[in-house]
């Protein structure tokens, strides 16, 4: 029993209870188990996993802007609506004024600044509650998304479809997969190991002990297992396919989100205004700066999800949006994000994301109807987070905090120190 206590302690940085926090990770996997069982292996076929990615970056992207209001403290109704006028303006833009491509994604993200730049001004400015202001957009851009397109479809260009329905290209020798997506799953090992040993070499200059050299292999060859099997799928699907273009645009902001709310001042201030407004203040955050961030930030990014969802499907339509902002708001809740704002993580949000996703897609696979797959899915986040919420008022482990833990650094391996399930170490002075 000591031993296996000594294992769980060094596998995953702390005491047993830590252990305990990748629960939600296992019942990924379980879920996806299951699926790939009763679905009889298309779960994790080729053409599933690449349309599962298509399907749904728009709502990860989504789910990364969201996650920062959140965790602030605050609510963005409005996320659906904004991404369909963006949408219909683009395809307009674009089908009216012959404009190419990238000068309509300028268009749109700058439509998407506007918006945020105006919401934000009320909230952070006027005071008014940004549950209130982004409900007032939700009918607002709502109506001006029907009012533009004429409640019609337009069609966008061959060109623009590439960043919602594109791959990654075919070159050099025919190995039986697609090149591109090799050399990216290579580069994404290579970071992986180089990680591992950059936070060994950190802990050395901390003076603090790393874990043993077998436990850091072990990691390493987990998740390069796991990174090789995914390349393996995507790179080897239907001739003409292989990672998709949206995915490698969620990749990039996953990344670019994760270095700044953890690394930057502007990201722990974020943070900061969660936890306590007023304390933050005290501080030297600037709130209001702060507030106006994120809720602008959150529209650009649904801006970006709109487009993204126009280019796969070919065309926008008054219908794009209904019911986005859910989607991404259950995606950051079930990812671990508290809310009273204060904690939560990006690679949460997006796991969270996933667990849905693949919820859904199994579903629908199985032949369960809309009706009884959102009751299904309702249930699922009600009991998640309800759970949570016990275990933590039982001050027991957190099951939906143990999204959280197996992306963040190791900040902490002292088993008399504090604890908190699902809470990033983010929250550090911020006057400086």
């Amino acid at each position: 029993m000591s031993r296996l206590k000594d294992l769980q302690k060094n596998l995953f940085g702390g005491t047993t209870s830590n252990a305990r926090q990748f629960t939600m990770i296992f019942t990924l996997v379980a879920i996806i188990i299951l699926f790939q069982i009763l679905t009889d292996g298309l779960t994790l076929n080729s053409g599933n996993l690449i349309s599962l990615t298509q399907q749904y970056a728009y709502i990860s992207v989504l789910s990364i802007g969201m996650l920062m209001v959140i965790v602030a403290g605050h609510i963005d109704l409005s996320v659906g609506s904004v991404a369909a006028f963006v949408g219909i303006i683009v395809a307009k833009t674009m089908r009216d004024g012959g404009v190419p491509w990238w000068v309509g994604i300028l268009i749109g993200l700058g439509v998407g600044a506007v918006i945020g730049a105006w919401q934000g001004f009320w909230v952070a400015y006027i005071g008014v509650p940004a549950f209130i202001v982004t409900l007032a957009g939700m009918l607002i851009f709502r109506g001006a998304n029907q009012y533009t397109g004429n409640a019609e479809t337009v069609a966008v260009p061959k060109t623009f479809t590439q960043i919602g329905a594109g791959y990654l290209p075919e070159w050099g020798p025919n190995t039986g997969y697609n090149n591109s997506t090799l050399l990216l799953g290579l580069v994404a090992c290579l970071a992986v190991v180089w990680r591992e040993f950059q936070s060994r070499k950190t802990r050395r200059l901390m003076e603090a002990d790393p874990s043993p050299m077998w436990v850091s292999v072990l990691r390493m060859a987990i998740m390069v297992a796991v990174i090789v099997f995914a390349t393996l799928r995507f790179a080897g699907g239907r001739v003409g396919t292989s990672f998709p273009i949206s995915g490698c645009i969620l990749a990039a902001l996953v990344i670019a989100y994760s270095f700044y709310t953890r690394n930057t001042p502007g990201g722990r201030h974020i943070y900061a205004v969660g936890g306590n407004a007023r304390a933050a203040e005290l501080s030297g955050v600037k709130l209001r700066r702060v507030n106006f961030f994120v809720i602008m930030n959150m529209s650009i990014l649904a801006a970006l999800a709109g487009m993204i969802f126009v280019a796969r499907s070919g065309a926008s339509g008054p219908q794009d949006g209904l019911s986005w902002e859910l989607d991404a708001i259950a995606a950051v809740f079930i990812g671990g994000a508290a809310v009273a704002g204060g904690i939560g993580t990006v690679s949460g949000a997006i796991v969270g994301g996933l667990v849905m996703a693949v919820l859904k897609n199994g579903l629908q696979l199985m032949g369960i109807g809309t009706d009884r797959e959102q009751i299904i899915r309702g249930l699922f986040l009600l009991l998640a987070v309800a759970l949570d919420v016990y275990n933590k008022s039982q001050g027991r482990f957190s099951i939906i905090g143990s999204i959280m833990r197996p992306f963040q650094r190791q900040e902490n391996t002292d088993p008399a120190a504090p604890n908190q399930a699902g809470q990033e170490s983010i929250k550090a002075p911020v006057g400086g």
